[in-house]
């Protein structure tokens, strides 16, 4: 009798083992419902570590193949009330066991997955203090199958859910590269018809991100800037558009193609798409942040109904100006109008790093040869700012010059379509103008 109940007891040991071991007796899962705010990882998170690696691991199905323990995975999500955030995730590990620790604003845990399908985790409660954006942090502490976990979204509870949250829900590629700002220079109505445009521009240290694109002289059928293209690439740009509405360069008639009339030394000249179509030059350029750079557009009307633009860059290690482009354009004859710079991330993997531009003493010269000053710009922002997807952008005025700043979500916001005015810089640009 007491060997049948030794052994009685040993099954009902081994029974409790594996319930156990099957996570029958854990606590059900949290529901959704306890968490009525759904940021989705795709559109929303980045390595940290090594940015332009995150479409490895961050995929539009979530976070998957991350078996790398150097990963370091953050999700961005802003909200406006502090208190208590309660946080859970939506996982599971394709196999065996892992080890997750997870970061919010300084405070950290650990969290065990073992679920191989997906399921709502919560990781508990955690202190907010202040507005504006967050992250929640992830790192693989240990695993024994391939992967860390795979992970879809990031839900919001407690009593910031209460509050309003930004996040991007949708169009996530715009999302992912973040939102792009403008300054629209306002034109003094005594300018009369403007054949020149100036403008200098200067990166601040630290702030010549990969990805960038710095544009000095927008115009209404154009763009002429620098970009960062690559680690050891970067470039002086100069952008006609066709009249020819299209993103396929080769769909437009040759009638209304953008005809290149002369480029300087070492400058390519083709086509462009994707965003519009047309005219393209640029001119490899190893340009240096914390170094001011000039810029110089001229547009003038041409012969048979066309309008011709030419872009000159002053370098100071060169000290002299220097033809990237001269294009003409049909069906169009114009003076320079709606003069404008602007800001913008074209690599979504970039979109996480913030950047930062320096504008200062634009001038306008017309028909005549007389000089305008433009010291009154309004800062305006693309359709991934207006609809609140991203709200990293500001700009403004300081001391002498205007600036703009976008990606990286910080906190500090300025609001678009407001108007900013510098002070005057004195006296007109001493330049000999390229005939």
């Amino acid at each position: 009798m007491k060997q049948k109940q030794n052994l009685k007891i040993a099954c009902t040991l081994i029974l409790f083992e594996m319930l156990i071991s099957y996570n029958l007796f854990a606590e059900p899962s949290p529901e959704r419902k306890d968490y009525p705010v759904s940021v989705k990882v795709f559109g929303n998170s980045w390595l940290a570590n090594d940015p332009m690696s995150s479409d490895e691991i961050i995929t539009e199905n979530g976070i998957q193949n991350w078996s790398n323990p150097e990963s370091c995975i953050r999700t961005y999500f802003r909200i406006e009330k502090t208190g208590t955030i309660q946080l859970a995730i939506t996982a599971h590990v394709s196999g065996g066991k892992s080890v997750l620790k997870v970061s919010f604003g300084g405070q950290s845990k650990e969290i065990a997955l073992k679920n191989s399908e997906p399921e709502i985790i919560d990781l508990g409660a955690f202190a907010v203090e202040r507005a504006g954006y967050h992250f929640l942090e992830f790192k693989g502490v240990s695993k024994t199958g391939g992967e860390f976990a795979r992970i879809t979204d990031v839900l919001i509870g407690g009593d910031v859910a209460l509050g309003k949250t930004w996040y991007v829900k949708d169009d996530f590629y715009w999302g992912r590269r973040g939102p792009s700002v403008h300054l629209n220079y306002e034109i003094p109505a005594d300018a009369g018809n403007i054949r020149w445009f100036y403008n200098e521009m200067t990166i601040p240290e630290g702030n010549d991100v990969l990805g960038s694109y710095f544009m000095a002289n927008g115009f209404a059928e154009g763009y002429f800037g620098i970009q960062v293209n690559s680690a050891t690439e970067r470039r002086i740009l100069f952008s006609v558009w066709s009249p020819f509405k299209t993103d396929d360069p080769k769909s437009i008639p040759d009638d209304q193609k953008i005809k290149l009339l002369k480029k300087g030394d070492g400058v390519y000249a083709g086509e462009f798409g994707n965003e519009g179509s047309g005219g393209q030059s640029y001119r490899k350029y190893s340009w240096k942040a914390g170094v001011t750079y000039r810029f110089l557009l001229k547009g003038e009307p041409s012969e048979n109904n066309c309008t011709d633009y030419s872009a000159y860059f002053y370098a100071p290690e060169i000290g002299k100006w220097e033809l990237i482009a001269s294009f003409r354009r049909p069906q169009t004859s114009t003076y320079l109008k709606r003069l404008h710079s602007f800001l913008e991330n074209f690599i979504p993997e970039m979109g996480a790093v913030s950047r930062q531009v320096i504008y200062s003493n634009q001038w306008v010269c017309n028909t005549a040869g007389k000089w305008t000053e433009l010291k009154r710009a309004k800062f305006t922002a693309d359709a991934t700012a207006r609809k609140e997807s991203r709200l990293d952008y500001a700009g403004g005025t300081s001391t002498h010059y205007f600036f703009l700043k976008n990606c990286g979500f910080f906190s500090e916001r300025v609001p678009f379509d407001t108007y900013f005015e510098r002070p005057s810089a004195g006296s007109q640009p001493e330049i000999e103008l390229p005939e």
